[in-house]
């Protein structure tokens, strides 16, 4: 990290470390607008539930190894035999429900693309195709959910989706630039308005 950066005032929860910061100050909150990269959003905050997204972050490169480069067509074509192998991967969480609902959420997302064109149409579409702009001063004001991800949640589940409670989708939508949670005093706060 080179000093200009180590000096910049970012949102709390990016810390010191160098990937959290990197991954703080180039994609959290940007918006994302490719149907792949929304995938593999959506499955590492699947993956994350209950963990640190650091941790996920240490993974992320053995998890675009094991999951095709999260192509969800190839991914929703892993059998047993494939998800045994993945279970027996220490590069990523080995959780069995997280690897089933990866691939299941595969084929569900498939089907999404199916029917709005593209995910990325399904899923902007909860916010009117605009990130929220919000303007929190401190960590404590940012909402763990917020209707918004609640509805996103209620109809991913009826669509078949699996580990996108609210929360999850709430954080799936800060990952992705749907919302601007960036807090008043960090650099990228002002950089991501639109």
């Amino acid at each position: 990290m080179t000093t200009r950066e180590a000096s910049l005032n970012r949102c709390g929860w990016s810390g010191s470390d160098p990937l959290y910061c990197r991954y703080h100050d180039e994609e959290w909150g940007v918006p994302v607008h490719d149907d792949r990269l929304l995938f593999e959003f959506l499955t590492l905050e699947g993956a994350q539930a209950g963990l640190s997204w650091i941790t996920i972050l240490r993974k992320r490169d053995a998890y675009r190894e094991a999951f095709a480069g999260f192509d969800p067509e190839v991914v929703a074509r892993f059998d047993q035999t494939k998800i045994a192998t993945l279970l027996a991967n220490p590069g990523i969480v080995r959780n069995r429900l997280k690897v089933e609902s990866a691939v299941s959420n595969a084929r569900a997302f498939l089907a999404v693309q199916e029917q709005f064109g593209s995910f990325n149409a399904y899923m902007w579409r909860f916010v009117d195709g605009r990130p929220v702009q919000n303007s929190w001063k401190s960590l404590a004001e940012v909402p763990a959910s917020t209707p918004v991800s609640d509805a996103l949640s209620k109809d991913l589940k009826q669509r078949g989706f699996r580990f996108v409670g609210s929360t999850i989708c709430y954080a799936h939508m800060q990952a992705v630039g749907m919302v601007n949670d960036h807090t008043t005093d960090c650099f990228r706060w002002r950089e991501l308005r639109l």
